[in-house]
């Protein structure tokens, strides 16, 4: 199934999607959240309720705003350098355990929506990513065979990255330079875990029609089911959370690229999650 998110921000309206048919979950749930994806239940009803014909279709729009396809998750997770040749663009070996830093919740933002660059950024850079969104909470797994029982899917996202924040001026850690207003753009789909298998897809990125990012998840240098596993030793995953898993090599980061900047158009595609098309839209200052 494709869950997505649809309206405008603050205001969207759970959707599945059949085709391209949009149909309103409102007579199942509020929202695609935590609730929502840890229903065992939940599924199955909505799998009913498309096939009797009880949810109503979406008029089509093509103006329509796509939302992230989850509700403000409990954490945002991130995973840093888990492509090798991403590792070695940025000066840094690869790593032999995964490297975690987080994101907030509120920097979630539709596939579409402007990328408002900070006032004053210089180095604003694009990351396409594989996201995992956690079905049912998970801690202290016991092996990493154990993970697949608690994803619901899978979502595309973009972890937007501001260099100098996050290394010039990073206080010892990342999260400066990952945290702005807009930076995880999400979606548009929420993909069940049953239709994708996330070791072999194709992942891309273009900026002004330029390929960037053309690799696959096969590169993951720890996959999914590690990454779940691993996290929960340290931490309670909670239904609805993201998991970003990294990005393969061909960010501006490397050298071989400029920064973002107003004007510029950012695309972001992975096989069967969808695609991203976001304008670079230069920030005003207070």
């Amino acid at each position: 199934m494709r869950f997505a998110r649809v309206g405008r921000p603050g205001a969207e309206q759970p959707v599945v999607a059949r085709g391209d048919a949009l149909f309103d979950l409102t007579p199942i749930t509020a929202d695609i959240d935590g609730a929502f994806l840890a229903d065992p239940t939940a599924r199955a009803r909505v799998a009913v309720a498309l096939e009797d014909g009880s949810l109503p279709q979406l008029p089509a729009d093509e103006a329509r705003r796509f939302g992230p396809p989850i509700a403000r998750p409990h954490a945002l997770l991130c995973i840093g350098l888990n492509y090798a040749a991403h590792a070695a663009e940025s000066g840094a070996a690869a790593p032999t355990e995964p490297i975690l830093f987080l994101k907030t919740p509120n920097t979630l933002c539709g596939p579409d929506d402007d990328l408002v660059l900070p006032p004053g950024s210089r180095k604003t850079d694009w990351e396409v990513e594989l996201g995992v969104v956690i079905g049912t909470p998970a801690y202290r797994l016991k092996d990493p065979s154990d993970a697949w029982a608690h994803i619901a899917g899978y979502v595309l996202a973009d972890d937007v990255s501001e260099r100098e924040y996050q290394l010039e001026r990073p206080g010892g850690q990342w999260s400066k330079g990952k945290i702005s207003p807009g930076f995880t753009p999400a979606g548009p789909f929420l993909v069940t875990a049953d239709e994708i298998d996330p070791g072999n897809l194709g992942i891309r990125s273009r900026v002004n029609g330029e390929v960037r990012q053309d690799s696959t998840t096969a590169d993951l240098i720890f996959p999914v089911e590690f990454l779940v596993w691993h996290l929960s030793q340290y931490v309670r995953l909670e239904a609805g959370d993201l998991v970003l898993t990294g990005t393969p090599e061909g960010v501006a980061l490397s050298g071989r690229f400029p920064y973002l900047a107003d004007g510029d158009r950012v695309e972001v595609e992975i096989d069967g999650l969808g695609a991203q098309s976001r304008r670079v839209v230069a920030g005003a200052d207070d």
